[in-house]
């Protein structure tokens, strides 16, 4: 069984930084991808980032993209998500999750949420002056 746990949300303002981390327990064997999601209140949960494990290919949201970056460290089975020049509308509770299927793997069905079987508890990113 696969447990995820996130970490590193909290308050910042307009224009900074802040870096989640989604910590990995019983990593699935063959292929996967981790995935970042994020859900404002009365959202819909939406795409960020993914990346796939073995290959450190990477996929993004056009909404994240040349602000946010995904990226892995295999010794702590750790995924991040560094996220600059934050906005106002950035503010939702973010997740990690991880998906096995071969849509996901091949950057088709990587922004349905559908698709990813197990899920962090999220954490809380507000961005606000």
């Amino acid at each position: 069984q696969v447990q995820l746990v996130d970490s590193g949300g909290g308050l910042v303002q307009p224009g900074g930084s802040l870096k989640l981390s989604c910590a990995t327990f019983g990593r699935p064997f063959g292929i996967y991808v981790m995935g970042w999601f994020r859900q404002a209140a009365g959202k819909e949960r939406l795409f960020l980032a993914a990346i796939r494990w073995i290959d450190d290919i990477t996929y993004y949201a056009d909404s994240v993209k040349g602000r946010f970056t995904i990226s892995r460290d295999n010794a702590k089975n750790t995924v991040y998500l560094q996220m600059n020049s934050l906005k106002p509308e950035d503010t939702a509770i973010y997740y990690c999750a991880t998906a096995t299927s071969l849509s996901v793997w091949h950057g088709r069905g990587h922004r349905d949420a559908n698709e990813y079987e197990y899920w962090g508890q999220g954490t809380q990113v507000t961005v606000s002056s």
